[in-house]
């Protein structure tokens, strides 16, 4: 019953190595507009945090579609792109892209929550004795907020996996090059037959996505007993 062919272990590497490059690519960024929303005083802050939240809300079909826009050859971007060479539509590219973009919100919202947990007069007390932003920023706000910037690395890695709508318009359903493993399920589920190898592929997630949590409580812990 449990059996799997190349296709598939090739569209598990691809899901591994997509959220692997989209959590890595968000968290810097994540932790960037998590700070400015906690720890700045600049205008608009319910417009910016209206913005990153909003593919939580919009269907994944519809942000697809607006990347599609964005980084087609007609799009702005993807005009620019190109006459570097740089091709995102029906990628890898185009799959970690679209990751990133959906899974990105659930990685701001836990780092902010960290954030807004830290008593501000460590801040203050370390401001106090000279230390500049990035000093409080790395010695005392990171620290502080590991546990939160875990928790976000963990939702925003198990979301990747999980991309279907944003990646399939974007990236395509090309097997060996963007199809990940909730693409290959769904052509299975299209394929007359099909049912045994989607049903494979759905124990592989459900496999993955249950490791991914185990280790995120193993060093949760493991930092809670230092």
């Amino acid at each position: 019953m449990f059996s799997l062919t190349p296709d598939d272990f090739q569209a598990i590497r691809l899901s591994l190595q997509v959220a692997t490059a989209a959590t890595l690519i968000g968290l810097p960024f994540g932790i960037g507009v998590s700070y400015l929303l906690v720890f700045t005083k600049i205008p608009g802050k319910s417009i910016i945090e209206g913005i990153v939240n909003l593919p939580l809300v919009l269907p994944p079909v519809v942000v697809g579609y607006l990347l599609l826009l964005l980084f087609g050859k007609n799009g702005w971007l993807g005009s620019l792109l190109l006459s570097f060479d740089i091709r995102v539509i029906f990628t890898l590219t185009g799959a970690v892209i679209a990751s990133t973009v959906v899974g990105f919100p659930l990685l701001v919202r836990s780092v902010r929550i960290g954030m807004e947990s830290i008593d501000y007069h460590y801040v203050q007390a370390s401001r106090t004795l000279g230390a500049g932003w990035w000093d409080s920023l790395a010695t005392i706000i990171l620290p502080l907020s590991s546990r939160a910037i875990l928790a976000g690395m963990t939702l925003m890695f198990a979301r990747s996996l999980g991309e279907f709508g944003a990646t399939i318009i974007l990236a395509g359903n090309i097997p060996g090059l963007t199809q990940t493993i909730p693409l290959a399920i769904y052509q299975y589920t299209s394929t007359p037959g099909g049912d045994k190898m989607a049903l494979s592929l759905c124990l592989v997630s459900i496999i993955l996505s249950f490791a991914v949590l185990l280790i995120s409580n193993a060093i949760n812990k493991s930092m809670s007993g230092r």
